[in-house]
């Protein structure tokens, strides 16, 4: 998912509330988990985070297969905000989501994103965690993270990539 402009809001306001439409008139079972996440990808962009958050949920419950609903569900926990700024409730509860992700796959973004978590939230407040965010950027770097991967998880969260964080 990328940043949408202003020129695309009126689009995916509109795409919304057409998936929005399809939900409650009712689909397969298979094709509402894919409608949920598309609809949570939809709000997530235009800012509408706990309606995203909701709709990741649900694909969550619909499909636990899908590594995407949790880690995108985790994303809108933060709500455009750096990690530092997020209650700790929501900073575990993000953890828990990407950790749920990896159970299903094992990838290097949410290595990284777990690194973002850890650095900016744990080690910004000296706080302990383990393992620490140093261990979960080795741990991204050897799970194929590639450069797309952390511009996207950036691009998405909406902050600045902490400069301990640049690996490449």
């Amino acid at each position: 998912m990328r940043t949408t402009n202003a020129q695309d809001l009126p689009t995916l306001s509109k795409l919304s509330r057409e998936l929005d439409k399809d939900l409650r008139e009712g689909t397969s079972p298979e094709l509402n988990s894919n409608i949920k996440f598309t609809l949570g990808g939809c709000y997530l962009k235009l800012k509408l985070y706990d309606k995203a958050l909701q709709k990741f949920e649900d694909a969550i419950e619909d499909d636990f297969d899908n590594p995407e609903a949790p880690f995108y569900a985790a994303v809108s926990l933060l709500k455009g905000k750096k990690a530092f700024l997020a209650p700790m409730a929501d900073i575990k509860k993000a953890m828990e989501y990407v950790n749920a992700a990896l159970m299903v796959e094992d990838r290097g973004v949410f290595h990284y994103f777990l690194a973002y978590l850890k650095f900016d939230f744990y080690a910004r407040k000296y706080l302990r965690i383990s393992p620490d965010w140093e261990e979960e950027l080795q741990l991204a770097q050897v799970t194929n993270l590639s450069p797309t991967d952390c511009d996207m998880l950036f691009d998405i969260l909406g902050v600045a990539c902490p400069s301990e964080l640049t690996v490449f």
